[in-house]
């Protein structure tokens, strides 16, 4: 059905709409799977000129050759399954729209026509890229719609709980009655930083009716602000389910998907928690890229993305420019065919991004590339898609970025980070868990489970720990886990020192602390492990939290120092920020305890945090992968190969054959920048590399074969020895 109110205001658009929903209705006989599922690459095409906002609305320049059949052409020459067209900005509407203004070189032509009519010739799924969240032109017309800060200025964002919900649905609305397939909402946030919005009387008045008091004046960290994050996460959430409603509404057919910031490093201020921001969607889309979220980002968003909504397929954007979506420069070949790979080979589906020329023109060596990119993971789908094999899940603590990272998140995202970053440079494969979503049966599917400095922990959650771990799980803790209350303050004892076997004496306030493992000592068999290529009594730094613990049941390994401090320092009359060498043994750097039928490795520092920091050693990563292999000595797949090589492992049940995805990340070097120094740019992968791996396995197998043509494969007992020269392959074992 219309709404009567929305017909008497747009008429003709009522009626065009009507027409479409009529035609929906029938099409929603067929049976086949929505495009999402059936598709593993695709391409969004956006103009660039308007992105900033409030644009000249009269330079007629600005997309004067955007063409919607061109892309179109452009996108299946270039292999892409799908395609995302920019339709909506803060300035622009890009098609004949009755709501907004036309970006002003188009004049009179209608690009989602043009599109939509080329795209039906090839059955190209066409999906609306729709802006909910940029500053702009309509902002400045609507003053009404915007954000407050507590002081009541406005922050110049619009209001998820304002009238501005209407108006987005009478935009989709008119874009749906062209018959596009779907939308891509970007983006449902609340700002990346200071000021945190909203405070205005709409905002203000639903807070009181629901919490029956006053907001907070700002981020005042107490059980009122407490409810704010509560308020902010909810607020986004009814805005995204109330507009799938209304789309689905007009055509159920129809999928819509957000673009989604609840992974690191995006925290509480931009309103989206890790699942409950995932899951009001047909999928998840997020986005990586080596500049803005690192070279490991690239695996561990997908995993985040899988974890936040197990068994629904998940999108990950990435782009062809170097630096930036809109900075009109093109990677290399390797750059690109590197990072599509590897999200393919973690499961997700890709979305290549191309920003186009100022007038609205296409480049045509990005195309050129992106078409060798796309077709190469098209010819390559069957080993993309299949069932992860974990050796460990990494805990993701939303609660304790909130509480403890507060307004410098990274405290906490830097031990989680540290921990994947030592899995996939010591080649653990690793999945994702998440505190929203945790269950005994989500916790069972990993042989091992590390709290990577997860400092707030529910009785529901030691509950769960506790229960796997009794039943034959293995937990690895590391860093304050378990030691700070609901709102961040610290407790007196860990919350799950019953698992540890040990009790709290002090939290060490320094972050520069050390350890030391002598071998000469007698140890029992897990414990050999854990000097296994470490020197032997020699103090190497640990960088990150760290804790004094007291012993009951478990066994002690090693020893934990406190730093140095100058006299100055103890003063408080110089910083601490560079590491100090290390003094005298505060307690034991390891333990050991044996609950039920599991084990517990507690490491007293922090290996992980250590491993992601600006003082990381080699060592550190090893001492985290010795503590996983105290806990689990043999997985079913041991890889070894280069640190800057990349093994993900899936299992194809059904045809009783693993996949072996080796990818390796090979950029040249780069000087300082011009700003930051002496931080530098990521390089870019102009050139294939060759590189030896091995494939340890547990069980018995029948053949081994790899995918491309040019991987030297030996084989030696149980161990598979494979030369590799590409930045891809596929080593496939048959048991």
């Amino acid at each position: 059905m219309i709404p009567k109110t929305f017909a008497s205001r747009f008429p003709l658009l009522a009626i065009t709409l009507s027409i479409y929903v009529w035609g929906s209705l029938h099409a929603q006989e067929s049976t086949s799977p929505p495009w999402f599922e059936r598709s593993i690459v695709g391409m969004e095409v956006g103009p660039t000129g308007a992105q900033f906002g409030y644009s000249d609305s009269t330079d007629a320049r600005y997309c004067k050759q955007w063409n919607g059949r061109e892309i179109v052409q452009k996108c299946v020459e270039a292999n892409a399954e799908y395609l995302v067209l920019w339709l909506r900005d803060g300035d622009y509407a890009y098609y004949n729209s009755m709501l907004l203004p036309k970006a002003p070189g188009l004049g009179d032509r209608d690009p989602l026509r043009e599109a939509i009519e080329e795209a039906n010739k090839y059955g190209l799924p066409l999906i609306s890229y729709c802006v909910v969240q940029q500053a702009g032109n309509f902002l400045a017309e609507h003053p009404q719609w915007q954000m407050r800060g507590f002081d009541g200025n406005p922050i110049g964002r619009f209001c998820f709980n304002s009238g501005y919900l209407e108006a987005i649905k009478q935009l989709v609305a008119e874009q749906l009655a062209y018959g596009i397939d779907g939308f891509h909402i970007d983006m449902l946030d609340q700002g990346f930083g200071k000021p945190y919005g909203c405070w205005c009387e709409t905002c203000s008045q639903l807070f009181s009716d629901r919490f029956g008091g006053n907001m907070p004046t700002g981020a005042t960290w107490d059980s009122n602000w407490d409810n704010m994050l509560d308020f902010r996460y909810d607020t986004s959430q009814q805005f995204e389910q109330e507009l799938v409603a209304y789309i689905k509404s007009i055509n159920p057919r129809a999928t819509v998907d957000f673009n989604y910031h609840g992974t690191p490093p995006f925290s509480f201020e931009v309103g989206h928690r890790p699942v409950q921001h995932a899951s009001n969607a047909d999928f998840v889309t997020g986005e990586t890229g080596v500049w803005g979220f690192s070279a490991l980002g690239v695996g561990l968003n997908a995993e985040f993305y899988r974890a936040s909504t197990p068994g629904v397929p998940f999108q990950v954007a990435i782009q062809r420019g170097v630096r930036m979506y809109h900075d009109q420069t093109t990677r290399p070949l390797n750059d690109m065919r590197w990072e599509t790979l590897t999200l393919l080979a973690h499961g997700a589906f890709v979305t290549m991004i191309d920003k186009t020329a100022f007038d609205g023109s296409l480049d045509p060596v990005a195309y050129e590339r992106i078409g060798e990119v796309l077709g190469e993971a098209r010819e390559k789908r069957e080993h993309f898609g299949h069932q992860p094999v974990y050796d460990l899940g990494l805990y993701f603590s939303s609660r304790t970025r909130d509480w403890v990272g507060r307004e410098e998140p990274a405290k906490y995202f830097q031990s989680f980070q540290g921990a994947h970053q030592a899995c996939a440079m010591e080649h653990l494969q690793f999945g994702v868990l998440l505190d929203e979503s945790i269950s005994l049966e989500r916790l069972k599917t990993f042989p091992v489970v590390c709290l990577p400095n997860a400092s707030i922990l529910s009785s529901i959650e030691v509950t769960l720990f506790t229960q796997y771990v009794s039943e034959g799980g293995k937990l690895l803790i590391t860093g304050q886990t378990g030691q700070f209350d609901a709102m961040g303050e610290p407790l007196k004892d860990s919350a799950i020192a019953d698992l540890i076997g040990s009790h709290v004496a002090r939290h060490l306030e320094t972050e520069d602390n050390w350890v030391s493992f002598d071998a000469s000592l007698t140890l029992s068999d897990p414990a050999k492990r854990l000097i296994e290529g470490l020197r032997s009594d020699w103090k190497f730094l640990v960088k990150g939290p760290a804790t004094v613990y007291e012993p009951t049941t478990a066994e002690p390994l090693g020893r934990l120092y406190a730093p140095d401090r100058t006299q100055r320092q103890i003063d408080g009359k110089m910083h601490t920020d560079w590491p100090m060498s290390a003094s005298e043994s505060v307690g034991p750097a390891v333990l050991l305890n044996r609950v039920g039928k599991g084990v517990v490795v507690t490491c007293a520092a922090s290996p992980d945090y250590a491993t992601a920091s600006e003082h990381a050693l080699v060592e550190d990563r090893i001492l985290f992968r010795n503590l996983f292999r105290m806990l689990q000595p043999d997985s079913r797949v041991t890889i070894s190969a280069p640190a800057n090589v990349e093994a993900v492992v899936t299992d194809d049940p059904a045809s009783r054959t693993l996949r072996i995805h080796f990818l390796a990340y090979n950029p040249t070097p780069r000087v300082t920048p011009r700003t930051n120094r002496p931080y530098t740019l990521p390089g870019l992968i102009e050139d294939l590399p060759i590189f030896r791996v091995s494939i340890e396995l547990h069980t018995s197998f029948r053949d081994v074969e790899s995918v491309s043509s040019k991987t030297r494969l030996r084989i030696v007992d149980n161990t598979i020895e494979a030369t590799i020269e590409d930045i891809h392959d596929v080593v496939l074992v048959r048991y």
